[in-house]
């Protein structure tokens, strides 16, 4: 994202091309129920146009341009749908789709998921609500428990007690405040997902005191 306009199906491409091991990505409900990948709440900060995401029709979505904000290369780049954004990814990669919203859009995520036969790659990071519109879909569907990050000894014991398969660390000093938590998940066959870093420093750590995947914004090889 600090090369390419976010979330686009542009800096999808540039992810695979350096080989990374785990997109994330963000999913939200348009007016008129469509999955769009877009972060942020309002159309504001990456495109040209304004307002609430909820509040905008799919057509008035794909009339913005969601590049040239970043640079001028990127003009007209578009928002892409949930489907649109993940035809143009491997299958040999996890594709963490950060949900959005709540069960409803669980649901209408892992119906994707299941059609276009992404179950065995996928994570969805989110709160209960949607996982269990997810599970109504397909009770395997992988969840990366995102509820109670406020509190990062509460939210550890209840990732594990919910039996979760992936949890994200979000910002946790890279010292020895996070070796116990790495302790505690890996004894309890928990994959750990760092956000974020773009220190090699940091990335080495990480991945010694036994972190599965670090979240970067500005990496290149």
């Amino acid at each position: 994202m600090a090369t390419h306009p976010e979330n686009t199906v542009l800096a999808f491409k540039e992810a695979v091309r350096l080989q990374v091991q785990m997109i994330e990505l963000d999913v939200r409900l348009t007016k008129d129920k469509q999955l769009v990948i877009i972060h942020d709440e309002t159309a504001d900060r990456t495109t040209n146009g304004s307002g609430r995401v909820d509040s905008l029709t799919f057509k008035e979505l794909k009339q913005l341009d969601a590049g040239s904000w970043k640079s001028v290369e990127f003009q007209n780049e578009k928002i892409p749908t949930l489907t649109e954004g993940i035809s143009k990814l491997p299958y040999d990669i996890w594709l963490n789709i950060h949900l959005k919203g709540d069960r409803e859009l669980g649901r209408m995520v892992a119906e994707v998921l299941v059609k276009e036969g992404r179950l065995h790659q996928a994570i969805l990071a989110c709160g209960a609500e949607a996982a269990n519109g997810a599970h109504e879909i397909n009770p395997d569907i992988v969840i990366c428990n995102m509820d109670r990050q406020n509190n990062m000894e509460e939210y550890v014991l209840k990732t594990i007690e919910n039996k979760d398969p992936f949890i994200q660390l979000y910002k946790v000093p890279v010292d020895t405040a996070i070796i116990k938590y790495v302790k505690l998940l890996k004894a309890n066959n928990v994959k750990i997902n760092y956000c974020c870093t773009d220190s090699p420093k940091e990335v080495k750590k990480l991945f010694d005191y036994g972190v599965d995947f670090v979240f970067s914004m500005n990496w290149t090889r």
